[in-house]
C-alpha cells in the first residue's frame, strides 16, 4: 500500500485509480490549466493550445494517464465520506472540527515520484484515522462509526431546533 512522507498508510495501492477526473478538465474535456494558467508554464499551454486544449488523459484512447500529465490535480469536494459514506454537517457560526477531512493520497512535491500530484479524497475523521492506522483501505465496504453517526445525528437535532418556529410573542414574553 501507497505510504505518506511520514510513513503511515493512505489505504490505496494505486492512488491513480480512485481519480475520477481532473480538477482542471473541463465537461468538453479541454485542459482549463493551460486555458487559464498558462502563463505559469507557457510550453505546456503552447502545446495544448496546438492541440484545440485537448487533455490527453481524458480521451481512455488517449496517450497520457493521468499520472503523465505534469498540472495533474484530483481534490475531492464531497459531501460524503469516499469509505463509509458519512454525511458532512456542518453549523453555521459554530467553530466545530468537522465531519469530514481532507485524506491525501498523493502528495505534492514529496519527491516519490517524478511528476508529484495532489490527489485527495473526503473521509469523515474516524475512517481518516483508521486508513492511517494502516489496517483499513479507503475502498473498504464500511458503515459509519457509531461516534460518527451520533456526531452527526447530534448535529442534526441543532439545525432542527433552529428551523422549529417560535412566535415573537413567546420569544419575547415580557409577562
Amino acid at each position: 500500500m501507497e505510504k505518506t512522507p511520514r510513513g503511515t498508510s493512505v489505504g490505496v495501492d494505486d492512488p491513480y485509480a480512485v481519480v475520477e477526473r481532473c480538477d482542471f478538465l473541463a465537461d468538453d474535456g479541454r485542459c482549463r490549466y493551460a486555458a487559464e494558467h498558462g502563463h505559469s508554464d507557457p510550453e505546456f499551454s503552447r502545446k495544448r493550445y496546438a492541440d484545440g486544449l485537448r487533455c490527453p488523459a481524458a480521451d481512455p484512447e488517449g496517450e497520457w494517464a493521468w499520472r503523465d500529465c505534469p498540472k495533474f490535480r484530483a481534490t475531492d469536494t464531497s459531501r460524503t465520506c469516499r469509505r463509509c459514506g458519512l454525511e458532512e454537517r456542518r453549523l453555521a457560526g459554530e467553530e466545530t472540527r468537522p465531519l469530514l477531512e481532507e485524506h491525501h493520497l498523493e502528495y505534492p512535491d514529496d519527491g516519490r515520484t517524478e511528476l508529484a500530484h495532489e490527489i485527495t479524497v473526503s473521509l469523515c475523521r474516524w475512517c481518516h484515522a483508521k486508513v492511517h492506522g494502516s489496517w483499513a483501505r479507503v475502498d473498504d465496504d464500511a458503515a459509519p462509526d457509531p461516534d460518527g453517526v451520533a456526531a452527526a445525528e447530534g448535529r442534526r437535532s441543532k439545525e432542527r431546533s433552529e428551523f422549529a418556529f417560535e412566535s415573537a410573542a413567546d420569544r419575547y414574553d415580557d409577562g
